[in-house]
């Protein structure tokens, strides 16, 4: 477990729950729990994708994947010990019992078959037939496997700060704008960039015939997508001013990262 989730990663997912929360006044004690809550359930993923029946990747932020460095076995207990964990933790966040109960829910919701399992589940399916998806098909697909837990860590964040409505509905759509900037840019690291750089295998999806926006709508259309997502990020963050500029300068490290 401790080689899964301690050494490496951006740690964007717990940014975002900080980042939310302290920009409409929570507490950053009141964040600890659901920050380290999504990396966990990010960090278990990790784990599961990486498997021999998944993607059977060997190298995770540039060290052999869980089941490599130990077995199979150990690696898909230690998967499962992560995800109850995160909700552990979780429960004991110092926040209200509503808010408490809002946090698992948006953490769950977002992990199982509405969310990143559902979208894990729809990338196998569409592995190695690339023509029969099109572009809504496989902005769902990353929607769900990457986009739910981003936009579920704002989520966190807002629910910590106890933000009305209407904040709520501007933050979703920035997260899933985020959401589907970061699955865009990962895209074409996979074709523009080497291993050693990304920590783990680079060209996997070619070689795999993975369905992606690269592979769909070219890289020079994959960029100008990538703009427009910029600007979205930007127009859903201007009524909050200076105090969302933590939010946004992570969504610039969304489009702008090099792993």
């Amino acid at each position: 477990m401790r080689h899964a989730v301690l050494d490496g990663g951006k740690r964007m997912r717990p940014l975002l729950v900080y980042a939310t929360g302290i920009a409409f006044g929570c507490d950053e004690a009141a964040l600890d729990a659901p920050a380290a809550a999504v990396e966990l359930i990010h960090a278990y993923s990790l784990v599961h994708d990486d498997l021999p029946s998944m993607d059977d990747d060997a190298l995770r932020r540039g060290k052999p994947t869980v089941h490599v460095a130990f077995d199979e076995a150990t690696a898909i207990l230690a998967g499962d010990a992560l995800q109850s964990l995160a909700f552990s933790v979780l429960a004991d966040a110092p926040v209200p019992a509503d808010r408490c109960v809002a946090l698992l829910k948006t953490l769950a919701d977002a992990a199982g078959a509405a969310g990143m399992c559902g979208g894990q589940a729809l990338d196998l399916a569409a592995t190695g037939q690339p023509a029969h998806v099109d572009i809504g098909a496989l902005q769902r697909l990353h929607a769900l496997k990457t986009g739910a837990l981003l936009r579920a860590a704002v989520r966190m964040g807002a629910i910590a700060a106890d933000v009305d409505a209407s904040t709520r509905e501007r933050l979703d759509v920035f997260a899933d704008a985020l959401g589907l900037a970061f699955q865009i840019r990962d895209d074409l690291l996979d074709v523009e960039s080497d291993s050693a750089t990304l920590g783990k295998t680079a060209g996997k999806d070619l070689a795999q015939a993975k369905s992606t926006f690269p592979a769909l709508l070219g890289m020079d259309a994959s960029r100008a997508r990538l703009e427009q997502l910029a600007l979205t990020m930007s127009e859903a963050l201007a009524p909050f001013g200076s105090r969302a500029d933590a939010l946004a300068e992570l969504g610039q490290q969304a489009i702008q990262r090099t792993r």
